[in-house]
């Protein structure tokens, strides 16, 4: 018995090892084409390592593009979805799980249509909600898709629905309004859940491209995501240059990671558990 569970234990990790492997690969090849020539970097079949690392496609893309401003707005962003998905959706979660009002399953239901339809087909009113605001250009075009999260609204509803219904009665027997039993008792306790939708919110954040490259058009008020995707032509690219300004790029998620590595792995790993 015991050598059935040891082989399968080995197996188990053989199989983590090389999707392990399988994922830094990508990472591993953008750093190497980084360092490579133009001629390397398209030559068949092709050219693992470069013959030189050539710092200079680092130095050429951070003379070419703002990258401090790109910083900077990639960093407000985040943040500004972070704080008001977590508030917006954590209260948008508490009413559906623990209230009762006329229409809360259709409201519910709302929720659960928009996840499964598309994100690009809420490009079209958003960015004419923008526009009529006359926020197009600007940090705030950037944060408005993001203030209140679909999926945000499901992953609380979840961990709210899991707290005890005695908690909420004993807090109004002893005086406590609704609001008070909101953000003294329940958030609080799902604090794990704010974490993992924090992470999420982060990261979807991020890596989104399409809505900075339609409401920003100038550099200076673009992401990361879509500065990057400047460096790509429409002949030709330089692919050196391209995934030196990738791993510029990715800098300060690394960092977070690093510093923030038991949160990830907790808010993470919450989400899956009863």
């Amino acid at each position: 018995m015991q050598t059935k569970m040891n082989k399968t234990t080995a197996l188990i990790h053989i199989v983590l090892i090389i999707g392990s492997l399988l994922m830094i690969v990508p990472f591993l090849w953008m750093v190497l084409t980084s360092g490579k020539t133009i001629s390397e970097s398209t030559q068949i079949p092709p050219q693992i390592l470069p013959e030189v690392f050539q710092l200079e496609n680092y130095k050429a893309v951070w003379n070419s593009l703002p990258f401090v401003s790109f910083y900077i707005n990639t960093g407000l962003m985040i943040a500004f979805r972070v704080l008001t998905s977590t508030i917006f959706s954590a209260m948008a979660a508490f009413a559906v799980a623990k209230l009762d009002f006329p229409g809360k399953n259709l409201f519910f239901g709302i929720v659960l249509t928009q996840m499964m339809i598309p994100s690009q087909i809420y490009l079209t009113p958003q960015y004419l909600l923008v526009q009529n605001l006359g926020l197009l250009n600007s940090i705030s075009a950037l944060v408005i898709p993001g203030i209140v999260s679909a999926f945000g609204t499901f992953l609380l509803r979840q961990f709210f629905i899991k707290l005890p219904d005695e908690l909420m009665e004993a807090a109004i027997i002893d005086g406590a309004t609704t609001w008070q039993v909101f953000c003294r008792i329940y958030m609080p306790l799902a604090r794990s859940g704010l974490v993992a939708l924090g992470i999420f919110t982060s990261l979807f954040a991020f890596k989104d491209l399409m809505w900075p490259l339609v409401v920003n058009m100038s550099q200076d008020k673009m992401t990361l995501s879509a500065g990057l995707a400047s460096l790509q032509g429409q002949f030709t690219t330089n692919y050196p240059q391209l995934m030196a300004g990738s791993v510029i790029a990715i800098i300060p998620m690394i960092i977070l990671y690093i510093l923030f590595q038991k949160q990830f792995i907790e808010g993470i790993a919450t989400t899956g558990g009863k």
